[in-house]
């Protein structure tokens, strides 16, 4: 039976190299409509508990795991020899990068080479991981090659990058079903194969003329929150010297109904996408001797933004006779965005280490994330693991500041304000809630800091 009636008859074998926060959903998803899916991921734990029946991703709960289990469309291994007897493989492997800023490939080379040891004719490879333009085409391609098959020939290659909103499910509704697609193929034919599949999943799916334009496009996505993020970011630091309150500047701003769109200040940005995609553009677009100036400005304003926050932080303790060191700071929220469990690249984890560097001794609290890992990076902190602490009237109480680094909607604020001695909000949510004396918003006036 050719690739195309197993794809229309819902019998092509599907393998997902990567079961994290892309990987799982997807493979879920595709076992729902009725394919056969093996996960493969090098993390036995993670293999272990998706066949003891137990997602360790919220946007992928338990009782739909163990439906597809149920019904034999899912499976989880380690062994890359399942490759052997499916028909699709899509990776899903992460794309950091590294001190310098640099992109590492290493997880999806590591992925690719396992894979051509056991690619077979006729397979179609989909990359969906986030990376610069010509991955596809100049690190997968040759690294498949290797396995003597030619691509386009003898087995199709394509690109169609990943579009999870982590969080989403509960909150905004986003979701591998209902987020529209993009794809590049590296030949016609490959596209259409690709097309053909991922119609199963979405019938939005936007083709372009190649891997690279997808992967560019993908870019495109990231900077373009990247870049307004940093813009609201450094608005709200002048609005803090010109005394002008930056939230009731966007919400002025957003009542236009066209040719504007909301973006919000914070103490930085984190995940797997948007500190990191400006990088990968920056590295690959020195090969062509162009430099993406106005990309990387805006990538250091948001990193700057955690030193701000501590910034606030010290004015306040200094305006009540302390400072931060010995001073007992208790962080609130360490994931990299609300509602979610990951703390990839969170801006907390720079706030937390600029705090010890000025002799602060940290708590934090995340109903999300039961434990944090700081330390090790720019400031050569010995890497430590902090657990989270419950957030009780006794440890507001007993801190000397409160930090609202990542505002999870489960926090009671109310309650932070209410016994905290004293409060920086880099999120906003504690705007008329009173105790205006004891709060510094980010981007608000200093002079009038936590008005209602």
């Amino acid at each position: 039976m050719s690739l195309e009636a197993k794809i229309d008859s819902k019998t092509a074998r599907i393998a997902v190299v990567g079961l994290g926060y892309v990987g799982l959903p997807l493979a879920v998803e595709f076992a729902r409509e009725g394919f056969p899916v093996v996960g493969v991921d090098i993390d036995a734990r993670k293999v272990e508990s998706l066949n003891q029946r137990v997602s360790y991703i919220p946007d992928v709960p338990t009782p739909k795991l163990r439906r597809v289990i149920a019904q034999k469309k899912f499976s989880a291994t380690t062994d890359y020899a399942a490759i052997e007897t499916v028909d699709v493989i899509f990776i899903c492997v992460p794309t950091p990068f590294d001190a310098m800023k640099a992109p590492d490939l290493r997880p999806v080379i590591s992925a690719t080479q396992s894979i051509a040891e056991h690619l077979r004719a006729g397979q179609l490879v989909i990359l969906q991981s986030t990376t610069y333009p010509g991955t596809t085409e100049e690190v997968c391609l040759p690294i498949l090659e290797q396995s003597g098959l030619r691509a386009g020939k003898d087995f199709h290659l394509a690109f169609s990058p990943e579009r999870i909103d982590p969080g989403a499910t509960s909150s905004r509704g986003w979701n591998v079903k209902n987020t529209p697609k993009t794809l590049g193929g590296l030949t016609p034919r490959c596209t259409a194969l690709a097309k053909k599949l991922l119609v199963h999943l979405t019938p939005q799916v936007f083709v372009v003329s190649s891997p690279r334009a997808a992967e560019m496009s993908k870019l495109l996505e990231n900077i373009f929150r990247s870049v307004n993020i940093a813009l609201v970011n450094e608005l709200a630091l002048l609005c803090e010297r010109m005394e002008i309150d930056i939230w009731e500047v966007i919400e002025a701003a957003k009542t236009k109904p066209f040719g504007f769109m909301p973006f919000y200040p914070g103490a930085g940005v984190g995940g797997h996408c948007i500190p990191v995609d400006p990088y990968y553009l920056s590295w690959k677009a020195r090969e062509f001797d162009f430099y993406t100036r106005f990309i990387e400005l805006a990538a250091d304003v948001n990193q700057s933004m955690p030193y701000h926050v501590v910034q606030l932080a010290q004015a306040a303790l200094n305006r009540v006779g302390r400072s931060l060191r010995e001073a007992r700071v208790l962080v609130l929220g360490v994931a990299f965005k609300p509602g979610v469990d990951d703390a990839r690249n969170s801006p907390a984890e720079r706030v937390i280490e600029l705090l010890l560097t000025y002799g602060a001794q940290v708590q934090y609290h995340d109903p999300y994330v039961p434990q944090f890992q700081v330390g090790g990076n720019v400031f050569r902190h010995e890497s430590t693991t902090l657990t989270s602490v419950p957030l009780t009237r006794a440890v507001l109480r007993a801190c000397d500041l409160a930090i609202i680094v990542t505002a999870h909607k489960t926090v009671d604020y109310r309650l932070v304000v209410q016994h905290a001695p004293l409060v920086v909000d880099s999120s906003n949510v504690t705007r008329g809630l009173g105790y205006a004396e004891k709060i510094t918003r980010l981007g608000a006036p200093k002079n009038r800091v936590g008005q209602k």
